[in-house]
């Protein structure tokens, strides 16, 4: 009996040294195209800056865990690497049912973010809900998070195009050849700044969606177990309940702003 117990305490034993090289440290990624929450640094662009990469930062300074925070490509390849265990961590998601049966996600949320109805104030029209939109032709840019309950609303009910760039969309509707954008609140209004467009822009009225994203830990990561999502939901609730989200948004969006580099006209033949 004494020489069962020891051959199962060193077999516990050989599985946690096995494990522990692959928890020296956390992997993370996400979209690297949603300013002010996360977007490539400039100054190292395998890397991702913003507001959530800041929260995330203090996380893992707090629970004492080194957090890197990585460019993967693409959203869909950031979320294909999260899934597959090449990262530990998925940065600014939403809950959906497909990868709920690939990543645990962190409660509470870490941001909350409201999607609008942007027009162009020369040709606005009353808006007070959904059905003043029926009829009239919108652009959805992509990587805007909608609520599953309206993307299904829109996409069968109103006139709504999909769009590569909410600048472009942006710019089709002060040429007149749309009646608004749909677009999240932050991620609008630094667009709108960078175009210079913002005295040209209504989205005073009801937003039409309202989506939270979440730190997401993959179901393939070494490091998924009981104490790190227990650690990671309590710093994360600290920190929502101090205010800190918000902070960082307001800090980043200005860090963002900074950050751009006024077009420079060709030159001349």
């Amino acid at each position: 009996m004494r020489l069962l117990v020891f051959f199962v305490l060193m077999g516990v034993l050989a599985v946690d040294a096995a494990a522990a090289p692959g928890c020296e440290k956390l992997i993370a990624t996400g979209n690297p195209d949603y300013p002010p929450y996360l977007w490539r640094d400039p100054k190292d662009p395998r890397k991702l800056v913003g507001a959530d990469a800041d929260l995330l930062k203090q996380i893992g300074e707090q629970i004492g865990v080194k957090i890197e925070l990585i460019y993967a490509g693409t959203r869909a390849e950031a979320e294909e690497d999260v899934r597959a265990g090449r990262a530990d961590l998925l940065l600014t998601t939403p809950m959906s049912m497909m990868q709920l049966e690939q990543m645990d996600y962190v409660h509470p949320a870490m941001q909350q973010t409201l999607t609008l109805v942007w027009m162009q104030k020369a040709r606005a029209f009353p808006y007070v809900g959904l059905d003043d939109l029926l009829g009239r032709s919108g652009e959805l840019p992509a990587n805007t998070e909608l609520s599953p309950e309206f993307d299904a609303f829109a996409r069968q009910t109103l006139l709504v195009q999909g769009s590569p760039e909410l600048a472009k969309a942006f710019q089709k509707l002060l040429l007149g050849r749309i009646d608004y954008v749909m677009a999240e609140r932050y991620p609008g209004q630094l667009v709108a700044e960078q175009l210079g467009i913002t005295a040209q822009l209504d989205a005073s009225g009801p937003a039409v969606s309202s989506t939270e994203l979440y730190l997401a830990l993959s179901h393939n990561s070494a490091c998924n177990d009981v104490e790190l999502r227990g650690q990671l939901a309590r710093k994360m609730t600290e920190l929502v309940e101090a205010g800190v989200p918000e902070t960082l948004l307001n800090s980043n969006m200005q860090r963002w702003q900074a950050q751009q580099v006024p077009d420079v006209a060709p030159p001349k033949d």
